[in-house]
């Protein structure tokens, strides 16, 4: 198969039967406004294409009113030529009539050109983000007669069809073994929250004689276990000023700095970890960590994440004012508590105050009223060593399932960009 120079930096060679032409003789963009919306379908664009949005059960920001909104019909070409730095998908193509926000730029393909080999073509085009460079204004966005004298690939419109009709069906072999693999993460991840809270709140004995806990959500426990008050068994420390060493001290000393973001999947990342700066102090109470602790989210959208300090690889290390340091007593295992916080029981908690008004917060004052079951120690260790090796075991599933996620769409990306560029034949 003979090759040559496009002439475009993100497609290179391309079929020498291909010419190259502006965009502006393949499609053009047309806004027809509604000015009075009367209950047509409104669609949106996201990542899986332009979907009709449920206004029964509405998700994202809603208009007051769909008046004015622009009429799109099916077979055009949706896109979003501003904040495309940040805008998850800039295109989609529409399989409905319908009205969607008049923000967006809609698109009518011409006789000569086919509209869904343009959208595997622009598609590609937005999972590398190519006309980011090509963005100079703040708001990194593109204008009609921008789009219109970018050159584009052109192969024969036979060509086209035969491409489109690929990748329509390679594409979605693929998209259903991402969606099988999606659902199994689910199932492990519902599996994962069962295991922990089966554990925490019953034991490993499954002929152990039960009690009613009288404890909303904790339901029955074992005959033998008590139920503790959170702060009777705890001691909680979140921004109780400075100790020992002054602020600056630190700051010369170059302790680490954990904040939220450093909690990823229940776990420290210690390689992540910044050491306090004089601008980062002041917020950063010194609350000196030990092997043992437990690290608790006590505010804002990451409320309710949890590590646990099996180690410290970086020695002493202080933390800011949205985390709490939790130092339990002689009666807790702290990794039977760190089960327990990851626990559906304590979880709901967090939901409750997420579903409050404004940024949520778990004070020390709404901690009195969390209780915990308390089995003895000895069952503690037991229950913990069982979750430690099968929750392990979960996440590797899980991880796994990701990876082959991460693989999938990575190879769907390659083969959308051979494909469209006619590196690779399928016709």
């Amino acid at each position: 198969m003979a090759m040559k120079e496009s002439g475009i930096e993100w497609v290179g060679l391309i079929p020498d039967t291909w010419s190259v032409i502006p965009n502006k003789y393949v499609m053009h963009k047309e806004k027809n406004l509604c000015k009075k919306w009367t209950g047509e379908e409104v669609m949106s664009l996201t990542m899986n294409g332009v979907i009709v949005r449920d206004l029964q059960n509405p998700t994202g920001k809603m208009p007051a009113t769909f008046d004015g909104y622009q009429y799109i019909e099916d077979g055009d070409l949706l896109m979003c030529l501003f904040d495309i730095d940040v805008t998850p998908r800039c295109v989609g193509k529409v399989t409905y009539d319908g009205v969607t926000s008049p923000a967006y730029s809609n698109f009518k393909v011409h006789d000569n050109a086919s509209r869904d080999y343009f959208y595997y073509y622009y598609l590609m085009v937005d999972n590398t983000k190519e006309l980011l460079h090509l963005a100079k204004n703040l708001r990194h966005s593109f204008t009609e007669e921008q789009l219109g004298q970018l050159k584009v690939p052109m192969p024969p419109l036979s060509e086209q069809k035969v491409i489109a009709d690929y990748l329509d069906e390679t594409c979605s072999q693929i998209d259903e073994i991402i969606a099988e693999a999606k659902k199994s993460i689910d199932e492990y991840k519902e599996l994962k929250q069962s295991v922990i809270f089966e554990a925490v709140t019953k034991g490993l004995d499954k002929d152990v004689e039960m009690k009613n806990s009288e404890v909303e959500g904790m339901g029955f426990i074992p005959k033998k276990w008590s139920v503790v008050r959170f702060m009777k068994v705890n001691y909680v420390r979140a921004r109780l000023g400075w100790k020992g060493l002054k602020a600056e001290e630190y700051v010369d000393v170059g302790y680490p700095f954990l904040a939220a973001y450093h909690i990823v999947n229940n776990h420290l990342c210690w390689e992540s970890l910044n050491c306090i700066t004089k601008e980062r102090y002041d917020e950063s109470p010194e609350i000196k960590l030990s092997i043992g602790d437990l690290v608790l989210v006590k505010d804002g959208a990451g409320i309710g994440k949890c590590a646990r300090i099996d180690e410290m690889p970086l020695g002493e290390a202080t933390v800011n004012s949205s985390l709490s340091v939790i130092t339990p007593n002689k009666l807790l295992d702290y990794r039977y508590e760190y089960y327990y916080f990851m626990s559906p029981l304590f979880q709901n908690i967090i939901a409750r105050l997420k579903n409050g008004m404004g940024v949520p917060h778990l004070t020390q004052e709404s901690m009195k009223d969390i209780y915990l079951p308390l089995p003895s120690k000895k069952e503690q260790r037991a229950i913990a060593d069982y979750l430690d090796n099968k929750v392990v075991e979960l996440d590797s599933l899980i991880t796994e399932k990701e990876s082959l996620i991460n693989d999938l769409e990575a190879y769907k990306k390659s083969m959308i960009y051979e494909v469209v560029t006619g590196k690779r034949r399928v016709v």
